[in-house]
């Protein structure tokens, strides 16, 4: 389609500012982007929507449209949601690079712009495909009824013999054709998502192909959205505006069983038209998660707050019909504990975090996104805690280990997240075992925190332990009498508040930091700002005042209960 036909069609609200003479331009695809430098996802021909996040100051104007101009894209909209009017100095970087600039209403949402472009570019270039997006497009805003992404692949293989697969980052099968053929094994999925993370976190830009045994996959980033605007609905962009690790552990991918390198740029962008619909799909489950996030939340303030298990059960009883529609008995629940963490990076783990767990605890074997609808994930700092409830059979729970295992969970996910982590990065995990009343939760969730930092003393990118690997005190922390708990403290940490008070040596704060960063040396120092030398002095005298070995764990659980207990 040309730029000129965006401007005829008054329901996208675009209006002109720049580049009248360049109206004749073809729009191949669209982006939407809030990245200063989005040339990685660019392939030339898009219609770039931009809510202007990027921008801090008049400067940066002329750096992002050099950056659209090179990459050779076809024109830039930006939207008045974020700033009021297009900013001048935008405005005329685009006219120096003869780059056409439209302005969009801020009652306009970016993604009745995508839609648009996305049924007119299928259209004018394979009326066979148009059909298939049109059509799921009407079947995503028609609400679950629509059967979401498993339908649109199933048209892809009915119109145009296409095997498609939606995948998560950790190899679950999201969606799958329903029609006849071979289902993707287990060990496919893990090592198609492996090879996908590993491509995006060098940068390679898509489609991916990959070969596993005689036959050659191409892979297609599903960009997990996000919402910007002054209100639902309005214009969507990529989330991780800055890192590609903030989103490389969650997003979402499209497996095709064919080589597209040998495909026309018209199929290409048609397929891509496709992801950018599932990428729909995808931002409205999101959302959906919006209430059991609070909800996880809520439970878990309670909990970490010492709230009367009276408070945090009538939450609880709350949660289980939003987690577990229809139940009738309330279920036990398990914690999981997860920490993501980036070698030489500031970026926060937490979030991060959340949303691998919402991806991974879900049983690779099953299909589709409903399983994940059954788990509530918070974050708090640096880890994410999920809320797992497991459905009682008959109102009773038979003891067994039939929720969340350690090691199942591990053997999972560990192949594929390893690539996305690319060496510079870490997953530990901790699960609890199962609890049956808002009594326990405390216990599980310090069970599951001490689970995760057994994990985090293994060698390896991605590590799990669980509750079978602790001591019984573990999980009975939260009812130790309170004598008890400050004579434990008083041996352990009383040498270090004296010296601390005499000398202003902060030795407590170094101890915790310590802990905290799992004995590592370097991050521990940067963490206090201190040399390693001194931070090496500090544990030294630690070790002096106490009798303990920090490079013992059971030295490091002690001093971990006992600054936890005090």
């Amino acid at each position: 389609m040309r730029l000129r036909a965006l401007l005829d069609t008054d329901a996208l609200g675009l209006r002109l500012l720049g580049g009248e003479d360049e109206l004749d331009r073809t729009v191949r695809g669209v982006m939407t982007t809030d990245l200063r430098d989005p040339s990685r996802y660019l392939s030339g021909g898009e219609l770039v929507l931009t809510g202007l996040a990027w921008r801090r100051d008049a400067a940066d104007s002329e750096p992002f449209v050099r950056i659209l101009s090179q990459a050779g894209v076809a024109a830039l909209a930006a939207g008045e949601a974020e700033l009021g009017d297009v900013p001048d100095d935008l405005v005329a970087a685009c006219v120096r690079h003869r780059l056409p600039l439209f302005a969009v209403h801020e009652s306009v949402a970016f993604a009745t712009i995508t839609e648009h472009v996305v049924r007119q570019v299928s259209g004018e270039r394979a009326g066979d495909l148009a059909a298939v997006v049109d059509r799921h497009r009407r079947m995503m805003t028609s609400g679950p009824a629509g059967g979401g992404p498993d339908v649109v692949l199933d048209l892809l293989g009915s119109d145009l013999d296409l095997r498609a697969w939606v995948l998560s980052p950790a190899g679950r099968l999201i969606a799958g054709p329903k029609v006849a053929g071979p289902a993707l094994p287990a060990e496919v999925c893990a090592k198609l998502a492996g090879e996908h993370l590993a491509a995006v976190r060098t940068g390679r830009r898509g489609p991916h192909r990959v070969l596993v045994g005689s036959t050659t996959y191409s892979l297609f980033p599903i960009r997990s959205w996000g919402h910007r605007g002054p209100a639902a609905g309005a214009a969507r962009a990529p989330q991780g505006t800055r890192d590609v690790r903030e989103s490389v552990l969650s997003d979402w991918l499209l497996a095709v069983e064919a080589d597209a390198g040998d495909w026309p740029e018209e199929r290409l962008d048609l397929v891509h038209g496709v992801t950018q619909l599932i990428a729909v799909e995808r931002d409205r489950r999101d959302a959906s998660r919006t209430v059991r996030r609070r909800l996880a939340q809520e439970v878990l303030e309670l909990v970490q707050t010492g709230a009367a298990p009276a408070e945090v059960a009538a939450r609880l009883r709350v949660a289980a019909p939003v987690l577990l529609p229809g139940l009738g008995a309330a279920p036990h629940w398990q914690v999981v504990v997860a920490r993501v963490e980036w070698a030489d990076s500031a970026l926060e783990g937490g979030p991060v975090a959340q949303s691998l767990l919402e991806e991974i605890l879900v049983d690779p074997q099953s299909t589709g996104p409903e399983p994940s609808d059954r788990i509530a994930v918070a974050h708090t700092g640096d880890e994410a805690i999920a809320l797992v409830p497991l459905p009682a059979v008959g109102g009773e729970h038979d003891g067994s280990d039939s929720g969340i295992v350690a090691d199942t969970l591990l053997t999972a996910v560990r192949e594929p997240l390893a690539a996305g982590l690319d060496g510079d990065g870490r997953v530990t995990l901790g699960v609890s075992a199962a609890v049956h009343s808002a009594e326990g939760l405390r216990g599980a969730l310090e069970e599951a925190r001490h689970a995760r930092r057994v994990a985090a003393a293994r060698p390896g990118l991605v590590c799990a332990a669980g509750h079978q690997e602790l001591a019984s005190h573990v999980l009975l922390l939260p009812f130790v009498p309170d004598d008890v708990r400050r004579a434990f403290t008083a041996r352990l940490l009383d040498p270090l508040r004296d010296y601390d008070q005499r000398h202003r040596a902060e030795l407590i704060p170094t101890l915790e930091a310590f802990l905290e960063c799992d004995g590592s040396w370097t991050r521990c120092a940067s963490r206090l700002h201190l040399h390693v030398n001194t931070l090496r002095y500090r544990v030294g005298r630690i070790e002096q005042l106490t009798s303990r070995d920090l490079s013992r764990l059971e030295d490091k659980l002690d001093f971990f209960l006992a600054l936890r207990m005090s």
